[in-house]
């Protein structure tokens, strides 16, 4: 198998860096996607669909049109993170297609906020193996790569979506499954961290003090998505982590906090209602 050879990465930038991001057809896992593709990253496009749908809009395919008119380079590939298999046959394509793998975004999840009465086993399943069990696979397959990127000087990271972790009563009784599954997410950043760290790799989670405006979130009933902000306010953030030139490891960011730090005053232009200020807290954010 041929291998192709990382281009020379540029400081404070994305670009020559190799992103493999789960989710990143559509929301929150595309905004990064494209945020980072405005520098010249390639980005490994990891989903479900294939297929448009009216009710949740955008594909694998869609999603790399959109990246590469950002200026990125794209690999979209079909891939159910519970699948073993298929997630390192992932790997094997983008290190075959980039040469290697710089940073993990994970970012696919499941969503049910229903109480243990009105959650079926397979729901739970559902949410368990793609949240907590999908996040400890694709680092877990993209470990050996990620090894090659620190040898190579290259500050590979991996950056999770999944929110500090809060062992209180409150965010967990109305959802106890869903709360696991997320804390599961989040766990694996705390342990990777502290596993990785000698070896170069920072891991960091990154979780919105508001409710994000995604495809998904609209399908919840009873959410005003007037009141949220746009996916743009995480991928602004994400980058922020992600070009962090000094190594990081551990944290639980939270996405305004992050701009603020870096200098971002004007949030009003992530409101997708312009001048609310009357958001939707997100959960899991003390």
């Amino acid at each position: 198998m041929n291998t192709a050879t990382p281009p020379a990465s540029q400081p404070g930038s994305l670009q020559g860096k190799t992103l493999f991001i789960t989710g990143a057809s559509r929301g929150i896992g595309l905004a990064i996607a494209k945020r980072a593709a405005a520098d010249g990253a390639n980005i490994v496009i990891l989903a479900k669909t294939t297929e448009a749908n009216p009710k949740l809009p955008g594909t694998i395919y869609s999603a790399a049109a959109e990246i590469e008119a950002a200026g990125g380079k794209a690999l979209p590939l079909a891939v159910d993170i519970r699948d073993d298999d298929a997630v390192f046959a992932a790997v094997a394509q983008a290190v075959q297609t980039f040469g290697g793998i710089d940073i993990l975004v994970n970012n696919a999840s499941a969503i049910s906020l229903t109480n243990t009465d009105a959650t079926p086993m397979k729901r739970f399943d559902l949410m368990n193996g793609i949240n907590a069990r999908g996040t400890y696979l694709c680092t877990a397959a993209c470990l050996p790569e990620l090894k090659k990127s620190a040898a190579a000087g290259r500050k590979p990271q991996v950056l999770t979506m999944s929110p500090p972790l809060s062992m209180k009563t409150h965010w967990f009784a109305p959802h106890t499954a869903y709360s696991m599954a997320k804390y599961g997410m989040s766990m694996c950043t705390l342990g990777h961290a502290g596993e990785f760290k000698k070896l170069g790799i920072a891991v960091n989670s990154l979780w919105p003090r508001t409710a994000i405006a995604t495809a998904a979130m609209q399908m919840i009933p009873g959410v005003d998505v007037a009141l949220c902000r746009t996916p743009d306010i995480m991928a602004d953030a994400a980058y922020c982590v992600l070009t962090n030139g000094a190594f990081e490891t551990g944290n639980f960011y939270i996405d305004d906090a992050v701009l603020a730090a870096h200098g971002v005053t004007d949030f009003d232009r992530y409101a997708v209602t312009p001048g609310n200020k009357n958001f939707l807290p997100d959960f899991f954010v003390d």
